[in-house]
């Protein structure tokens, strides 16, 4: 079966190379679940909605000829981008499982922006049809790169699919106008949303074409020399306020800040630059260990949807956009690709079995843009805070979302001249680094993984895995195991054979998470995890009579995992745990009182995973619990 690379192929100087989109066939657990509902609900919604929310008509409009085409522009300025993305998802998931209306998709969606772009490369249906006269005049919130950028994606990976080849020549020709005005012509703009960086850098290790890894440097360069005009929303919003060399912590707008990361690393891996490696590094862990909810989320502030001030980590005003996961797991893997660093691997397990996965429905059909970590049952809902919705006003979440999870089995392993390297855990098969290997595991459910090589390379060849870091006591095979600096146990032998086996055994004891002293939002909380997974309490849940809000838990409570099949939300491990109701108050006058509060007889609290929230009731929810 020929390789189809994926969504991210550096050059010979990244640590580990990727596999293939299709190399890693996954056929069980909740990423199989995630891919199958992906295809059979999410994506054919999203096919839907090209055309109802405006994204293909607004197109078709910009190359109307005259007499041709009528209706006003809808949506926002960056409506392109959920048409690119969408595409990008088509192209992963035609690899994946591939149907004849994909490519056919692929294809008409071509020929709509052939005849939109203009005849000097330049494509964008907002400023072609209501802002003529004002293209790369508002670079500060036009969004005219950040819409190229996803057409670049999307180009790459319909390419690498072989879904069709229109694609790609369109890009090239935007790509051209973009080097000819910013890179060549003496235009020193930067859009405000930064993600194009990271697009050209992949385009240019698809073709070849050296100008656009140049552009791509000097967009980064240039970025924090004032060039951004203000939007109105401030320098630190689109990472403006200072060099990416000398910035030291993620600000401003979440998105736009790891999608520039992820960028600054290609552009590393490209060209050599440690400069950017290591600011990048050093914003990674000023980020995890001071703006990092527990579930992997990112973005503290609604205003902006921004990055808050160090340890700002309010739960009921998370945003921690869906977006953000996923352009978190983009620089994540970016820099496990880069350093061979295990912890990277493990921010990606947490933000995706958590933050991500929770962005979607167990049908498929209904996202979240924003992923709280507390609803209170009087939540007075707007457009973006509530519960999950089928589609968005600014619908960037949903086909990000799709694309990710089309190309899913690209993030589970990489290889090297040694052999093969196991990040993420799910059943399945994988072909890479000369071997071919059966994954058998119920992960995150269960914490048991047996690898059987299939077929077996020649000669000396090492299978790495990944020891999670909350894996407090793992085995391999008979014996106890302790992962190296890097966070991975090696296995090395001068020869496989067909039928090897190797049993990884992880910890899922479930824990009681207690927050760093400065997140004085949850401060004398607590939260349950059991392996990857944050769990958090639904009010459906819980005793009659005991309302999320008034729980509280002991601290030597011991939580107690049990398997259930829930209608509606499908195969789970709930825990439960021993939990005291503290006494309403009585209403009236201020909500302060010099009393102590106290507490009735103990309840039985009842958690069930976060990813797995929202699919019943719209009740109050929590992920943090006060300890009694």
């Amino acid at each position: 079966m020929q390789q189809i690379p994926g969504p991210a192929v550096p050059s010979g100087r990244a640590v580990l190379r990727p596999i293939g989109v299709r190399d890693a066939v996954i056929t069980g657990g909740p990423l199989a679940r995630w891919q199958e509902i992906n295809h059979e609900a999410s994506i054919p919604l999203g096919l839907e909605q090209m055309e109802r929310s405006g994204a293909l008509p607004n197109l078709r409009r910009a190359g109307a000829r005259a007499g041709e085409g009528d209706g006003p522009f809808q949506g926002y300025r960056f409506q392109d981008s959920d048409l690119y993305k969408q595409l990008e998802a088509v192209s992963w998931e035609h690899a994946r499982a591939p149907e004849p209306g994909y490519a056919a998709f692929v294809e008409q969606a071509s020929a709509v922006l052939a005849r939109a772009q203009r005849s000097d490369g330049y494509l964008n249906s907002h400023y072609q049809v209501v802002k003529p006269d004002k293209i790369y005049a508002e670079l500060e919130y036009s969004h005219e790169m950040y819409c190229a950028g996803h057409l670049f994606q999307a180009a790459v990976a319909a390419a690498r699919a072989g879904v069709g080849d229109s694609l790609l020549p369109i890009a090239r020709r935007l790509a051209d106008h973009l080097v000819e005005v910013f890179l060549t012509g003496g235009n020193d703009g930067i859009d405000g949303h930064a993600e194009v960086e990271t697009a050209l850098v992949e385009l240019y290790r698809l073709t070849g074409e050296r100008a656009y890894l140049d552009l791509a440097a000097k967009l980064i360069d240039n970025r924090g020399k004032g060039l951004i005009a203000d939007s109105g929303m401030g320098m630190l919003y689109a990472q403006d306020h200072l060099p990416v060399r000398e910035a030291d912590t993620a600000v401003g707008h979440a998105v736009r800040q790891l999608y520039l990361d992820a960028g600054v690393v290609d552009v590393y891996l490209e060209t050599g630059d440690e400069s950017l490696l290591e600011c990048s590094v050093r914003r990674w862990e000023d980020m995890v260990a001071t703006k990092t909810y527990i579930t992997g989320g990112h973005g503290s502030r609604h205003d902006g949807e921004a990055f808050g001030e160090r340890y700002e980590l309010p739960s009921d005003r998370a945003y921690s956009e869906s977006c953000a996961a996923i352009a978190s797991i983009h620089w994540n893997w970016r820099l496990l690709l880069a350093t061979g660093q295990g912890r990277y691997a493990d921010l990606i397990e947490r933000t995706l079995y958590n933050a991500f996965a929770a962005s979607t429905s167990a049908g498929g059909t209904r996202f979240f843009y924003v992923n709280p970590l507390q609803r209170r049952d009087d939540l007075v809902e707007d457009a973006y805070l509530g519960r999950r919705r089928e589609w968005f006003a600014c619908a960037c979440c949903p086909p990000n979302i799709m694309r990710l999870v089309a190309s899913l089995g690209g993030y589970l392993a990489t290889e090297t001249s040694s052999g093969l390297q196991l990040h993420q855990y799910a059943a399945g098969h994988i072909e890479a680094a000369g071997a071919r290997v059966r994954v058998e595991t119920g992960y995150p459910w269960d914490g048991v993984v047996r690898v059987t090589v299939e077929e077996a390379p020649e000669g000396d060849w090492e299978l790495a895995l990944r020891i999670p870091s909350w894996s407090e006591s793992t085995y391999v095979d008979d014996g106890p195991a302790r992962a190296g600096e890097d966070g991975y146990f090696r296995i090395r032998r001068a020869a496989w054979h067909a039928g090897d086996t190797v049993e990884l055994r992880l910890d899922l004891t479930p824990r009681l998470m207690r927050p760093h002293h400065r997140i004085d939002a949850v401060r004398g909380s607590v939260a349950l995890q059991r392996g990857p997974l944050v769990y958090c309490f639904e009010q459906a849940d819980q005793p009659e009579g005991v309302e999320v809000d008034d729980l509280a838990i002991a601290p030597d409570a011991v939580p107690r995992p049990v398997a259930r099949e829930i209608e509606g939300v499908g195969r789970t491990v709930l825990l439960e745990i021993d939990a005291a109701r503290t006494l309403s108050q009585p209403r009236g006058g201020l909500p302060y009182t010099d009393t102590p509060l106290t507490t009735s007889t103990r309840a039985t609290a009842t958690a069930v995973p976060y990813f797995q929230w929202d699919n019943r009731d719209g009740g109050a929810m929590r992920v943090w619990i006060p300890l009694a």
